[in-house]
C-alpha cells in the first residue's frame, strides 16, 4: 500500500499547526503555574518525584504516539468499530464506581501505576463515534421520532454514568450533542425549550422560590382571567398547563439543589450569582481568579513573574485555572491571543466539517467542535466569574492525560477522515 493511501494526500497541516501551538503554549504555562526558584533549576531537572510538566511532556509524547496510530489506520476503521468502542467505553464507566479511585472529592478515575486514567473524557469521543456511526446511516432521518429516541439515548446513557461519578462537570459536555443534532436538522423548538429550561433554572437560583412562586401565581390568574373573559378558554387552558409546568420545574430545581447537590456544590453555583458574599469562603476561588488576571494589566507581569500563580493563592492553577497564569503573566494581550488562536482553530474545523462528502465524517466534525467550544467557553467563563466552577480542563493547555489524549483523538480522528474525503465519490 503506498504511502499516501495510508495517511490521505490532503492532511489538513494548517489544523496540525495550530494544534502543536496551543500544546507548546499550554506545556509552557503548566511549567510557569508550577514554577519555583528553589525547585525548579530547569524544565528537565530531575527530582525524586517527576513535576506535573514533565509528566504533561510524557502525556505530550503519548499523545504522539496516539496520533501515529490514527494516521496510519484505515480511515474507514473509526465507523466499523464505533459502536464496539462505545461499549467498551461505556463498560469502564461502570467499572469506575467498583475499583475507582477518589481525586478532589469525585471518584471517577482509575488508578494505573502512579498514573491515572479518566474513562469520562474518552466517553466524548467514543459517543461522537456512535452518534456519527447512527447519523451516517443510509436512510436516516433526524424527523423521526425513533430515531430521535436513539440519538437522546446514546447521549443519555454516558451523562447517566458520568453522574453517578458526582462528575457535573463533564457530564454538562454532553448535552452539546443536541447542537449536532440541530445542524443535521432536529427541530429548533427542542432548542428553544432547552434555553427555557436553562432560563428558569438560573431565575430559580436568583430568586427566593416562595417569591418566584407569588410572582408567577399573580402573573398566571391575571392572564388567565383576561383570556376568559375574552371567551378564549382554550388558550387559558394551554396557558394553565404551561404555569403549571413551570412551576413543577421550578419546584424540582429548588428541591434538588437544597437536598441532591454536595454543599461544594451548591458553593460553586453561589459563587457564580454572588461571590463577593463570602470572598473568604465559597466566592474564594472565583474572587482569586479575578485578582489574577485583572493584575496581568495590558501586558502582564512576564514568564513565571506572576505572584498570584506563585504564591498558590489560586487554586488548580494548572488544571481548572490555568486561564489565570496567562491573564497574570501576559495580560490582556496574551489573554487575547490565546482566545482568538481557539477562535481560528474552531473556525478551521467548522470549516473542515462543513466540506466533507460523507455525513459520518460531517457529524463527526461538528461534533468535535461543540466539545471543544463548550470547554473553551465554560472554562475561561469559569475563571472569569461567567460560569459556575464546574471542574473541566481548557483544551490543550490544562495538566492532565486524559483530556490530552481524549482531545487528541477527537481531532486527529477527525483529520483523518477529512484527509480521505477525496476518496468518497459523493455528498450523503
Amino acid at each position: 500500500m503506498r504511502h499516501e493511501d495510508i495517511i490521505g494526500q490532503d492532511v489538513d497541516w494548517t489544523t496540525i499547526l495550530l494544534f502543536a501551538v496551543l500544546v507548546l503554549l499550554g506545556l509552557a504555562n503548566i511549567y510557569a503555574a508550577g514554577y519555583n526558584d528553589e525547585i525548579n533549576k530547569s524544565l528537565f531537572y530531575l527530582t525524586g518525584t517527576l513535576t506535573n510538566t514533565q509528566r504533561q511532556i510524557i502525556f505530550i509524547a503519548a499523545s504522539c504516539v496516539l496520533i501515529i496510530g490514527i494516521m496510519v489506520v484505515d480511515f474507514r476503521f473509526f465507523e466499523a468499530v464505533s459502536f464496539f468502542i462505545y461499549g467498551v467505553v461505556l463498560f469502564t464507566l461502570l467499572l469506575v464506581p467498583v475499583i475507582g479511585k477518589e481525586v478532589g472529592g469525585n471518584k471517577n478515575w482509575i488508578g494505573i501505576g502512579t498514573f491515572g486514567i479518566q474513562p469520562s473524557e474518552f466517553a466524548k469521543f467514543a459517543t461522537a463515534l456512535a452518534v456519527s456511526k447512527i447519523i451516517g446511516s443510509v436512510n436516516f432521518r433526524i424527523d423521526n421520532f425513533r430515531n430521535q429516541l436513539s440519538l437522546f439515548a446514546l447521549m443519555s446513557v454516558p451523562i447517566a454514568l458520568i453522574l453517578l461519578q458526582k462528575d457535573y462537570g463533564t457530564a454538562m459536555v454532553f448535552t452539546v450533542f443536541i447542537l449536532v443534532f440541530f445542524r443535521e436538522g432536529l427541530s429548533p423548538k427542542l432548542i428553544i425549550i432547552g434555553l427555557s429550561a436553562a432560563f428558569l433554572f438560573i431565575i430559580t437560583l436568583i430568586i427566593p422560590f416562595q417569591t418566584l412562586l407569588l410572582s408567577i401565581s399573580i402573573i398566571a390568574l391575571v392572564l388567565i382571567g383576561w383570556l376568559l373573559y375574552k371567551k378564549r378558554f382554550k388558550i387559558s387552558l394551554l396557558v394553565g398547563i404551561i404555569v403549571l409546568a413551570v412551576t413543577g420545574f421550578i419546584a424540582s430545581v429548588d428541591y434538588s439543589f437544597s437536598h441532591f447537590l454536595k454543599p461544594h456544590h451548591q458553593n460553586r453555583i453561589k459563587a457564580l450569582i454572588n461571590p463577593d458574599a463570602d470572598p473568604k469562603g465559597y466566592g474564594w476561588n472565583v474572587t482569586q481568579s479575578k485578582i489574577a488576571i485583572g493584575s496581568g494589566g495590558l501586558t502582564g507581569k512576564g514568564f513565571l513573574k506572576g505572584t498570584q500563580t506563585k504564591f498558590d493563592f489560586v487554586p488548580e492553577q494548572d488544571t481548572d485555572f490555568i486561564f489565570c497564569t496567562i491573564g497574570e503573566e501576559h495580560g490582556w494581550m496574551g489573554s487575547v491571543l490565546v482566545i482568538a488562536l481557539f477562535v481560528i482553530f474552531l473556525l478551521r474545523l467548522i470549516y473542515i466539517a462543513e466540506r466533507q462528502k460523507q455525513r459520518f465524517a460531517r457529524v463527526f466534525g461538528y461534533s468535535v467542535v461543540c466539545i471543544l467550544f463548550f470547554h473553551f467557553a465554560v472554562n475561561i467563563g469559569m475563571t472569569i466569574g461567567l460560569f459556575p466552577v464546574i471542574g473541566i480542563p481548557l483544551p490543550f493547555f490544562s495538566y492532565g492525560g486524559s483530556s490530552l489524549m481524549s482531545f487528541t483523538i477527537l481531532l486527529f480522528i477527525f483529520l483523518k477522515l477529512d484527509a480521505h474525503r477525496g476518496q468518497v465519490l459523493q455528498r450523503i
